[in-house]
């Protein structure tokens, strides 16, 4: 078996996110350009069913009777091969060796499953119990499904994906376009010093919306393995800096504590990553995740950025310097009025650095306002 099969091999589920992990894992497992999607492609054609357990340990074993214990190397041709004695095919666990073919899998019958044929039956009710991904190849109904703790997942063909992928792709260039527009507004506000709350939200809102139409298309490009290349290569391209971005524009704008509220750059990022689809289409909710109030009068309420995101563009600004200047200097109206000799009391910012960051901040201010008004 190729050493990106191996690699991609699934393990066992550990709750919610343990879950979608496997999928994740299992989803590479089995996606086009993997020998073992290769083999259950071969089982399609050959219009003959199977049940592949993909991994193995004690539970696995005294759930099996019947059949015959191989324990050898994993190829498609031998899956195609095995499953022709319609019986059920177990793998190692990193899916590099058949260990069992043509046995019965007893799973506990009090399991619950909404599935109705037997095979399919057998699989969900194996992978809640064992805990291991198990695929079903239909040979009536000429698909191939994936079962992981519950879940279950047709494989598609690539083109279909790839459909579905570009169209979401299209969606998330318009989306990261209209992001670049607000954050350069953002920006010129920024040096006016006219931020208001609803400013702030509108970037948080187009940062949370770019990230989850990509991380959609993240997940086809697991689902498309080897066909996915190319579309995992533009994806980058437009989600780079993304991140980032989300990070610098809360450390900027997440709200001073009080006595009533308390707020951490932290738990900020956490709640806007909770946020539902429809509660990002409401710019008081992002206020709120943000630790604002998030009524209408908050949102046209002025704020002040720190300057992390500003002082972010400057070339060659090490991270450990932008905390010191915020911290010494408390804005970015302070940082835009400090002189070279006000920069050069900052621990760590010699002359040079102080120049870099005059000048830099300097044409920073000079083309967001030209963006803005030209």
């Amino acid at each position: 078996m190729a050493a990106n099969d191996r690699a991609a091999a699934p393990g066992k589920s550990g709750g919610s996110a343990g879950a979608d992990g496997l999928m994740r894992a299992s989803l590479s497992a089995v996606a086009p350009g993997t020998s073992l999607r290769d083999g259950l492609e071969r089982v399609l054609r050959g219009n003959t069913g199977g049940l592949i357990v993909l991994g193995s340990d004690k539970t696995v074993e005294q759930m099996c009777t019947g059949g015959f214990v191989l324990d050898v190397e994993f190829t498609a041709t031998r899956l195609r091969e095995l499953c022709k004695l319609d019986g059920g095919i177990v793998l190692s666990s990193d899916l590099s060796k058949i260990l069992r073919a043509g046995v019965q899998l007893l799973p506990d019958p009090t399991i619950p499953t909404e599935e109705t044929g037997t095979r399919h039956r057998t699989a969900d009710r194996v992978s809640k119990q064992v805990g291991f991904p198990v695929v079903s190849v239909s040979q009536s109904m000429r698909l191939i499904a994936l079962y992981v703790d519950g879940q279950r997942r047709v494989l598609e063909d690539s083109a279909a994906i790839l459909s579905r992928a570009n169209q979401a792709l299209a969606t998330l260039e318009r989306y990261k376009l209209r992001l670049d527009e607000v954050a350069g507004t953002l920006s010129a506000l920024e040096i006016e010093d006219l931020v208001t709350v609803r400013d702030v939200s509108a970037v948080s809102q187009r940062l949370e919306m770019v990230r989850t139409i990509a991380t959609e298309i993240a997940e086809y490009v697991v689902e498309l393995g080897t066909d996915g290349r190319l579309l995992a290569l533009q994806l980058d391209e437009l989600i780079a800096g993304v991140e980032p971005e989300r990070e610098l524009v809360v450390r900027d704008y997440v709200p001073e504590p009080t006595a009533k509220r308390s707020r951490t750059v932290a738990e900020a990022l956490v709640e806007l990553d909770k946020l539902s689809h429809a509660e990002l289409l409401e710019l008081p909710m992002v206020a709120r995740a943000l630790g604002y109030t998030g009524s209408p009068e908050t949102l046209d309420s002025a704020v002040s950025p720190r300057g992390f995101r500003l002082l972010a563009k400057v070339p060659r600004l090490p991270g450990a310097i932008i905390d010191r200047l915020v911290e010494h200097f408390g804005g970015l109206q302070k940082l835009l009025a400090a002189s070279v000799d006000d920069l050069q009391t900052v621990d760590g910012v010699g002359e040079a650095r102080a120049r870099s960051v005059r000048e830099g901040l300097s044409r920073l201010a000079e083309s967001s306002i030209l963006e803005r008004y030209v």
